[in-house]
């Protein structure tokens, strides 16, 4: 088990919890980040971006001149891509850029990140994140006495409104519920804050899906036994004649 002290907003030391291996220490693979986060981003892109082509530019369609005899190339329209003004050729269209890597590798990089804080010394638990007031100014005094000023991603239940309120106005803090922690998120902050039960339920989705991927794993497939042949069966009849 990875074991962990545990603070008081003063960064008094109060305590320490245990947290498993199979979450918070197992071998980081940055490999899988740069899968994971390049699929996060190419999902939130918009994908509208668009032009008109040659049928969708407003313009006339009568042919500019007679085909022959006028030495000059052949043209049947001024909406074709060659004129000014004229619609592009091959022009983007609203598109859909999102795709999902495999569950496995998705919840093997959350892991990994989660593991990587803990290794560099970058993962504080805190006993409880109580404010007595929704107040920004009170929060960021907070953070600097766990000497998180600089960027950090604080993880609470989602029903701690007053730290979620007060969080949001920050630019460099972020403040998540422990099911939507993600890898993009973890790799972009420095320091990583989580409450004694927030870490319990990270760790519990964490196992969950490691026991889904082990149980993947096990599932042997059953492959049914080919037909004799026909040779097979003739030889098994005249043996069975003699």
């Amino acid at each position: 088990m990875a074991t962990f002290d545990v603070f008081n907003l003063k960064r008094e030391r109060v305590g320490s919890i245990e947290l498993a291996d199979e979450v918070f220490g197992v071998e980081v693979r940055e490999h899988l980040f740069y899968e994971v986060v390049k699929a996060q981003l190419a999902s939130k892109r918009q994908g509208t971006q668009a032009a008109k082509n040659r049928s969708a530019v407003s313009g006339s369609t009568k042919k500019l001149y007679k085909q022959k005899g006028t030495g000059r190339a052949r043209h049947g329209s001024l909406r074709a891509p060659v004129f000014v003004g004229g619609g592009r050729a091959h022009p983007p269209r609203p598109r859909d850029w999102s795709y999902a890597p495999p569950r496995r590798m998705r919840a093997r990089a959350l892991i990994g990140a989660l593991s990587k804080f803990g290794k560099e010394g970058r993962l504080l638990v805190v006993d409880r994140f109580e404010l007595a007031e929704i107040k920004t100014k009170k929060l960021l005094e907070t953070l600097e006495t766990l000497n998180a000023q600089k960027n950090a991603l604080v993880v609470d239940l989602g029903q701690n409104d007053k730290l979620r309120l007060s969080i949001r106005n920050c630019k460099a803090h972020q403040f998540l519920a422990p099911e939507g922690v993600n890898v993009y998120d973890l790799l972009r902050h420095d320091t990583l804050i989580l409450s004694q039960e927030a870490a319990r339920a990270l760790e519990q989705r964490c196992l969950k899906q490691a026991a889904s991927r082990s149980e993947h794993d096990e599932v042997v497939p059953v492959v049914a036994a080919a037909a004799p042949s026909k040779n097979v069966r003739k030889a098994a009849q005249q043996g069975g004649a003699s």
